[in-house]
């Protein structure tokens, strides 16, 4: 393999599958790197060592995408209407 070089050991598209067949949204695809063992052994996370990595990138897009949709999730709770609870 070429450094750099991406390449799809259990094929590609089945993480989009099965959110379809979940009717659910794919947030991101992590990559198998050695990086995010080694950040979480050593307790320094690759957003934290290497900021600009495409790596790091990849998980602030995952984290702003969930950020987004709970945000949505909640507002969308807050309009929703409560019926009364009525004590005996």
């Amino acid at each position: 393999s070429e450094c750099g070089h991406e390449e799809h050991i259990f094929g590609s598209g089945g993480a989009q599958r099965m959110a379809d067949q979940y009717g659910s949204e794919l947030l991101g695809e992590l990559p198998l790197d050695m990086r995010i063992r080694v950040g979480a052994d050593d307790g320094v996370p690759v957003v934290i060592a290497e900021p600009t990595a495409t790596l790091a990138r990849t998980y602030q897009t995952i984290a702003r995408r969930a950020a987004a949709r709970l945000s949505l999730r909640a507002q969308h709770a807050a309009s929703t209407v409560l019926p009364a609870v009525i004590e005996a």
